[in-house]
């Protein structure tokens, strides 16, 4: 049976959003259990303290976001919890009152959908919280609890806030504020799909699953994806995956992960003066550059790895709320001479790969224009005034968004490499059909000296002219021998023309 994922996937881009960072806004009437003393919004992140920001923020910003070119936005969790980002869910029913609770994303679902936006939710259903009343149970009444056996007990006296005792009982990465559930309950489990399925009728159009391999009973992913598409087919199931991903990836559990395989390849290619430590903290490996043949390699490989369709509904992504941000990364808040003007380049070369490569982009909310960030919580700072913004990194974004929704081809087009040499690299977006035929190329230099060659275009087409439609330096066709110039780290896209 062949794969099939959702269409809308394909031709999205997707925004990912926190909700305590991105935007906060007076609910249309207040809550006396929500008006609570909150960090000021301009400090510095911390890893407990809330800012304020909340669902009714988002919806404002929904001009802008369509203006921007977003389609489809990601939530970091929003049921309720007692911390800031969420991941310690205390009920799954309930969306946060600090974030408007059910009102506010009942009216989010409704406005974006009127602008043709989806929303994708996060699902943290590996593990739980103290707070969640079913452990919470469990700490009351210790082992005359009736839902002793959600949870992976394994000695008494269970000690979930006395590090200084053995917590006795299973979490995730043994941190004790998140037990992990017993997924091979028969209870654990409906709960847990009736989740996922009271939201999909609510109106949601997709999950994004949080740690999803931790959870390891047999047919749990399957069973999740047939109850939800008999909902909504075309809902949207994508796994938190770093690594090889093909085991989830069979068409029977998962449209697409967060293709963070992508991440690194693209970010050791394209960026300079990267900051090591940034790099080497989120993917446990030691930060190396790599030229254009072996991101080539890296790249036919990762092609390799799953079926066309997936590869199309792959989340692709440069940061993340897990990785330092990547004006950061790639050296933008150093003291080095020329650091900001240095990391704009490699934002910009970075991104052109984003916006090019097979799969749906997805841009970590104030990426697009500069914001900084370290390792967690420092990556999550909340979005800046305008005045703050990088105006040149904020129009590649909006360029390079447009050009993606104008041309199919970089939605759905095959994948082919014209040119892999030091740190120059080329290949085609090409989509052919009885109606039409689209042929995009695009070159990067990520060199620091100037590009000058001549390439044949003989093993993708015989084309009459070139359009350029994003990038600096000039390109001249004859004979269907493209010769190329570039000025050093700058990248060029062109649009072939019969």
């Amino acid at each position: 049976m062949p794969v099939q994922t959702p269409d809308w996937v394909k031709s999205a881009v997707f925004y990912q959003i926190f909700p305590d960072r991105f935007a906060k806004a007076e609910p249309p009437t207040s809550s006396p259990a929500m008006q609570v003393p909150l960090e000021s919004w301009h400090s510095p992140p911390t890893l407990q303290g809330y800012k304020g920001g909340n669902l009714w923020g988002v919806i404002e910003k929904l001009d802008y976001l369509q203006d921007l070119g977003i389609t489809a936005i990601y939530l970091t969790p929003i049921f309720q919890s007692a911390c800031n980002h969420r991941y310690h869910t205390h009920d799954y029913y309930q969306v946060d009152p600090l974030l408007g609770g059910n009102r506010a994303l009942k009216v989010l679902l409704d406005a974006a959908h009127q602008r043709g936006m989806k929303i994708v939710l996060d699902g943290v259903f590996n593990h739980a919280s103290r707070g969640f009343f079913f452990f919470n149970d469990i700490l009351e009444n210790g082992p005359h609890s009736p839902w002793l056996d959600w949870f992976k007990v394994t000695k008494w006296p269970v000690s979930a806030y006395d590090g200084s005792l053995p917590a006795n009982y299973a979490s995730w990465i043994d941190n004790r504020s998140l037990p992990q559930f017993n997924h091979d309950n028969p209870q654990v489990r409906e709960y847990i799909m009736r989740v996922g399925e009271y939201w999909a009728e609510f109106g949601i159009d997709g999950w994004r699953l949080d740690v999803p391999e931790q959870i390891e009973a047999e047919g749990f992913w399957q069973e999740f994806r047939d109850r939800l598409k008999r909902i909504n087919p075309d809902l949207y199931i994508v796994g938190e995956i770093w690594i090889d991903a093909r085991q989830w990836l069979d068409g029977t559990q998962f449209d697409g992960v967060m293709n963070y395989l992508f991440t690194k390849e693209a970010i050791a290619f394209a960026a300079d003066n990267v900051v090591p430590e940034l790099m080497e903290w989120p993917f446990h490996r030691k930060y190396e550059p790599i030229d254009a043949a072996e991101y080539d390699r890296r790249m036919q490989h990762l092609l390799g790895l799953y079926d066309w369709e997936i590869q199309l509904t792959q989340l692709n992504l440069l940061s993340s709320h897990d990785a330092a941000r990547l004006f950061t990364v790639a050296g933008g808040e150093t003291e080095k001479s020329g650091a900001i003007a240095a990391a704009i380049k490699s934002v910009k070369l970075c991104t052109v790969l984003l916006m090019t490569f097979p799969g749906a982009p997805s841009i970590y909310y104030g990426d697009e224009v500069g914001l900084g960030g370290g390792i967690d919580p420092d990556c999550r700072r909340v979005f800046p005034e305008e005045a703050a913004w990088q105006s040149e990194i904020h129009k590649c974004y909006r360029e390079l968004i447009q050009l993606r929704h104008q041309y199919p081809a970089l939605q759905k087009g095959h994948y082919q490499t014209l040119f892999a040499e030091g740190k120059i690299y080329g290949f085609s977006r090409q989509l052919k059909n009885d109606k039409s035929s689209q042929t995009i190329i695009i070159f990067i230099n990520a060199d620091t000296d100037n590009l000058q060659t001549t390439i044949s275009l003989d093993a993708i087409g015989n084309y009459g002219a070139i359009a350029q439609k994003y990038g600096d330096g000039k390109s001249q066709l004859s004979n269907n021998q493209l010769n190329i110039y570039l000025p050093s780290r700058s990248s060029v896209i062109l649009e072939c023309l019969p």
